[in-house]
């Protein structure tokens, strides 16, 4: 286990980003990340998640209301997970965020507070090639922003690569750490930052409680679980693969059984992670079964 939490799983990513402890942290980090577009000056976190439709979606972190620098209310929400339909599931979300303002009543005027939406990527989506994207609604004839009501900024952590001595900017200090944290040895820039140094002091193992520390290995176990069902099922495929390219043009009996092989074999994958918790529509994009074939299992 290393020094610092990783922030990956959701009890780390509580820690550094989820608690009233932490909230100057994520006030730091919220501004560094929206400087240009909003300042935030207060922010403050609800008193209970909100009821989510997966139970895999437990690590959104919602409802976190910050009150920017000319006493506008902004909703961020943050999310920490590779999901199936990423991006129609952050759609959904961030809809959702804005259809829970709604009140009854003729007086109400659809004052609705703007929402962000901010995904945290540990992994990369095949059609979007930088590490920062950011998604607002636009008129499509002008080219103008539509609303500034909505914005969803994507984070593809893979294709952030830098080294600790190339970082200049302060967001890519934050980044850095972000990344790298769990096999740092110490919390670089420290010595000349007090956020940094508070957030070694926050994400330090050895510096959890007995209950908060027996929580963040068992979400730590889930992470590489979840890791290794994905890396089993890929390396199935790549074998695969090699398998049908040596063997091609050889009777048709044969390629019969090799499809037979390859289908029980991501049964078996399907039925691991079946076990393992992970929701439906993971197990779907994972392995292409139907939902109905993984019920049956």
């Amino acid at each position: 286990m290393g020094r610092f939490v990783n922030p990956f799983t959701d009890e780390g990513f509580k820690i550094v980003f989820g608690q009233e402890i932490s909230k100057p942290l994520l006030l730091d980090f919220l501004n560094t990340l929206l400087e240009g577009v909003v300042h935030i000056v207060d922010l403050s976190f609800s008193d209970k998640e909100q009821v989510t439709d997966y139970e895999d979606d437990r690590l959104l972190i919602y409802d976190v209301l910050c009150t920017t620098s000319d006493g506008k209310k902004v909703i961020v929400e943050m999310q920490n997970k590779k999901q199936g339909f990423f991006k129609k599931r952050s759609i959904y979300y961030l809809s959702r965020a804005i259809s829970r303002q709604g009140e009854k009543g003729k007086e109400w005027r659809y004052d609705i507070k703007a929402v962000y939406f901010v995904a945290f990527m540990n992994f990369q989506l095949p059609d979007m090639p930088d590490f920062r994207t950011d998604v607002v609604l636009m008129d499509v004839q002008h080219k103008n922003v539509f609303s500034t009501d909505v914005r969803m900024t994507f984070l593809q952590l893979p294709l952030f690569t830098k080294e600790q001595e190339e970082c200049e900017t302060y967001f890519e200090k934050w980044i850095f750490i972000f990344k790298n944290m769990n096999i740092l040895d110490r919390m670089p820039w420290a010595a000349q930052n007090a956020v940094f140094k508070r957030l070694g002091e926050l994400a330090e193992v050895a510096h959890l409680g007995t209950m908060e520390r027996e929580r963040y290995e068992s979400s730590l176990k889930h992470y590489r679980d979840t890791l290794d069902v994905f890396e089993t099922a890929k390396e199935d495929g790549y074998a695969e693969g090699r398998i049908e390219g040596l063997e091609a043009g050889r009777a048709e009996g044969r390629a019969e059984g090799r499809a037979e092989g390859a289908k029980q074999q991501i049964f078996e994958t399907a039925r691991k992670a079946k076990s393992m918790g992970l929701p439906i529509d993971q197990i779907v994009q994972l392995t292409g079964l139907t939902p109905d074939e993984i019920a049956k299992l």
